[in-house]
């Protein structure tokens, strides 16, 4: 059964962690759904794993919304989060606009913003609107560079009070989830004791009210640089290419297609059609 709103916050309460988990397409979707987790994520680090962008902030909404119509196809009992790209929720507007599309024509059941207590009156009027909203705080990748790139955030003093002050405000502003990237567990802890809503963490440590990560990231499919906070749980990358090699190397060889995957006709027919 499709979980919703209410239940993450039940499950908050009793101490159940919530699983999230990015997909971007149909069969991705399925397989989500099909291994049961809680909330399936359309993020923009589709840009990254499957547009082959060097960060997430060329993602446009047709992107976001293509994508989230897909996933919404192969996951109808899930419920999806899907992001709002950089610059799509740059005024009020723009945010309604956009926030709309992506649960009207997108199917999206909740959308996610990056920012703290600047963003905190969109997030107000969204919710007003009827719109579900996810927060995310500590290293927001659409704004990385204005961090310094990507880092672990909250380390000192002045800017985990600044961490704690952008969770209460998202959650008074009316999110009722909030995501913690890269930040120490210990500040992530404390936002989640704080507030009453669920966090989700990706590199946020375990006390944190539930978990995400990318998709092509626990599947092992890239060869690249993987984050501390990444476990693979498959390498299937290698698998693939292995199994792509093989199949180039029987079609140059001949040996595929084989007789069992070959159609043939009668002889009767293939008499009237050709002849003696």
């Amino acid at each position: 059964m499709k979980k919703m709103i209410p239940d993450f916050e039940k499950m908050k309460q009793v101490g159940e962690k919530i699983s999230m988990l990015t997909a971007y397409d149909y069969p991705s979707a399925q397989f989500v759904e099909e291994a049961g987790v809680d909330i399936i994520l359309v993020g923009d680090s589709l840009g990254m794993v499957v547009l082959g962008y060097d960060s997430t902030v060329p993602v446009t909404m047709e992107e976001i919304l293509h994508h989230t119509k897909a996933v919404r196809r192969g996951a109808a009992q899930t419920f999806v989060v899907a992001d709002m790209p950089f610059m799509s929720y740059a005024t009020t507007d723009l945010a309604i606009m956009n926030a709309g599309r992506l649960i009207k024509e997108g199917g999206a059941d909740a959308v996610k913003l990056e920012g703290g207590l600047d963003i905190a009156p969109i997030v107000q009027i969204l919710t007003r609107a009827g719109i579900p909203v996810v927060g995310h705080i500590g290293l927001t990748p659409q704004t990385a560079n204005q961090l310094g790139g990507f880092k672990v955030q909250g380390r000192d003093l002045d800017s985990a009070k600044q961490l704690i002050k952008d969770a209460q405000a998202l959650e008074q502003a009316g999110a009722f989830l909030l995501t913690l990237e890269a930040i120490p567990r210990q500040v992530a802890k404390q936002i989640s004791t704080e507030l009453t809503i669920p966090t989700i963490g990706i590199g946020a440590g375990a006390d944190c009210d539930g978990q995400v990560l990318v998709y092509h990231d626990i599947l092992g499919l890239f060869k690249r640089f993987r984050p501390k906070f990444v476990k693979q749980y498959a390498e299937l990358r290698s698998t693939s290419v292995q199994a792509i090699q093989e199949y180039h190397k029987e079609v140059k060889d001949g040996v595929f297609p084989s007789e069992e995957h070959t159609f043939a006709m009668s002889d009767e027919v293939i008499q009237k059609l050709y002849g003696d």
